[in-house]
């Protein structure tokens, strides 16, 4: 039996008005509700953006750690102009560079495989190729640590078993090791953002430069590639701003071998020196602010004026090139992908938690005693409990506020939309470790009223910033496809703004939201950087506990640890894909 929209709308909206609070029918039906909504909802945004960056410029000209009296000078940007500074600059630019033109070829090379190829089982191998972008990336550092340790890594151990040789031909604590771990998230991030766009071009663009006479390589190169170029910038230019954020990968590879980026240099300032040099933290994080602005008025200068449409209304189906027995070297060189980046990491960790020492694996070291100690550890189940807590109520309420971000950006008119969408997506633009930094000197100067410095609610807010962008992107999307009509026949049969918004508009987009939800959930699950230099005693998560662990020399519950957070992705990941699968076949 089918039911018209008309019908169902006035089923929906039976009860009219009736339930609503006093408040809820003022905000709906007052130019003063709007106004007090909209204003509250800039504090918000002020608040998780605005705050931690003035603040950021507060403690860089401040001469002394967060709530102790001084004076303001300029000497933090004077030791910010050093020959070491600039060292640490180039590093940071040169580890993203190297990382980013590697994983832009490859990553195009694995999208066009399952893309635009009859490459076998490509729904499987796109799950599995995109999985290692899910997985903490302090958890692969950890395994790839004890892979590829020049010493006792197993990757090592076993090249000298099967040679006879005593050199260890892998070293990850070296700039190779640092562009290695990043590429493992650049890549399938980089697949994430493309693949769409090789599955939605016209294939007759190419066709008809295939039969002037150009090979496959010269219309790959000269017709697919150039209308490529938004997603691929777009793309590279995301991945490069990723590589100059990234904490981990430097922290684990390159600081042990004397490499210093921005984002360590600013950990080592507040962490590693007595006493913490707050103002140089702070001062370096405003370059590392102006660098990103730079490079995305970079990417807007590249594309301007430039003209790159190949959807259009005349119908197109996709082509799939036939590779013949190719097909099963793309299929193998997908495989070997999964393999590098998945398989070995997580074999380690299951590995080095049932040895008894890291590096010695012999029969007779086996135990499961480090199990034991992780289960009957208070740290942990602090951590675990923390990392639950923040992971599903940070997720809950960063989808909440920005659904209503997403909401007055893309379906009202309202003034100050701008304002709201601009401040929303502000912390894009901050690394987690700045973020941190500037939420640490904004939660010290707060009154003592406001007891959030040191506690659980200040990673739940910086959380909550963080992942605040995506939220509004997924939202903004789905609000987008929606259709005025169902919101304006709601509102004609009696239908208040909170019944229309509850039983149309989110019903409507609800997959977006589970979908948004899961990834700020990943987001929660795996940051680190913000979480290092928030976290206090009684609110580390997870990925805390980890790193006291492995600066303690306790691999073994590191891999122990891991693997349960593993089974948290695979789990959290099953349940995206499930959603998406079931919001695919609704349509």
């Amino acid at each position: 039996m089918s039911v018209s929209a008309g019908e169902g709308v006035n089923n929906l909206v039976e009860r009219r008005t009736t339930g609503l609070s006093g408040i809820g029918r003022w905000l709906q039906a007052t130019a003063a509700g709007r106004l007090a909504a909209l204003a509250l909802l800039v504090v918000v945004l002020a608040f998780l953006s605005v705050y931690p960056l003035s603040m950021l410029l507060y403690g860089s000209l401040h001469s002394t750690p967060p709530g102790m009296a001084g004076t303001f000078n300029l000497d933090g940007y004077r030791d910010v102009i050093t020959l070491q500074s600039a060292v640490t600059l180039l590093n940071t630019v040169g580890i993203s560079l190297a990382k980013t033109i590697p994983s832009v070829i490859l990553a195009v090379l694995l999208a066009w495989i399952l893309a635009r190829t009859d490459t076998p089982f490509r729904g499987a191998l796109e799950v599995l190729i995109t999985l290692p972008f899910f997985i903490p990336p302090i958890l692969t550092a950890m395994a790839w640590g004890m892979l590829g340790n020049p010493q006792v890594g197993l990757l090592n151990q076993l090249y000298q078993w099967v040679t006879g040789s005593e050199t260890a031909p892998i070293n990850v604590y070296s700039y190779g090791g640092v562009v290695w771990h990043m590429m493992q998230y650049s890549v399938p991030f980089l697949f994430l953002l493309i693949v769409d766009a090789f599955r939605a071009m016209d294939p007759s663009l190419e066709e008809a430069a295939t039969m002037c006479g150009a090979s496959r390589l010269r219309t790959f190169r000269t017709v697919t590639l150039q209308l490529m170029l938004p997603a691929l910038t777009g793309a590279a230019i995301l991945s490069f701003i990723r590589g100059i954020e990234n904490f981990e990968s430097p922290l684990f590879f390159g600081s042990p071998a004397g490499i210093r980026v921005i984002t360590t240099d600013i950990y080592d300032s507040i962490n590693q020196r007595s006493p913490p040099q707050y103002q140089y933290a702070t001062a370096i994080s405003f370059v590392i602010m102006a660098l990103l602005f730079l490079i995305v008025l970079l990417q807007r200068r590249m594309l301007r004026g430039r003209s790159f449409q190949t959807i259009t209304g005349k119908g197109y189906s996709p082509s799939v090139m036939k590779l013949g027995a190719w097909r099963w070297a793309t299929f193998a060189f997908c495989v070997l992908f999964f393999v590098v980046t998945v398989v070995l990491p997580v074999g380690q960790l299951i590995i080095g938690s049932f040895f008894k020492f890291f590096g010695f694996y012999q029969w007779d070291m086996l135990t499961l005693e480090h199990y034991q100690a992780v289960f009957g550890s208070s740290e942990f189940w602090r951590g675990f409990s923390n990392t639950m807590f923040l992971g599903l109520v940070g997720a809950t309420l960063t989808m909440l506020l920005g659904a209503t971000v997403a909401y007055v950006s893309v379906r009202t008119k309202w003034r100050g939309r701008l304002l709201i969408d601009s401040m929303a997506w502000l912390p894009w633009m901050m690394p987690g470790i700045v973020l941190g930094v500037g939420f640490l000197w904004g939660f010290a100067l707060l009154p003592h009223a406001i007891p959030i410095y040191g506690t659980i609610w200040a990673l739940l807010l910086a959380y909550i910033s963080l992942g605040t962008p995506l939220s509004v992107r997924a939202m903004s999307s789905a609000y987008a496809q929606l259709s005025f009509d169902l919101e304006e026949c709601s509102r004609v049969h009696g239908a208040s703004w909170l019944q229309t918004m509850r039983r149309i508009v989110l019903a409507l987009a609800w997959p977006s939201f589970a979908v948004g939800w899961v990834l700020v959930f990943f987001g929660i699950m795996r940051e680190l950087s913000a979480s290092v230099l928030l976290y206090s005693v009684g609110s580390e998560v997870l990925s805390v506990v980890l790193l006291k662990l492995w600066a303690n020399g306790n691999a073994e519950q590191v891999s122990v640890i891991g693997l349960i957070m593993m089974v948290l992705v695979i789990v959290f990941r099953w349940v995206q894909l499930k959603f998406i699968s079931s919001r695919i076949g609704g349509m």
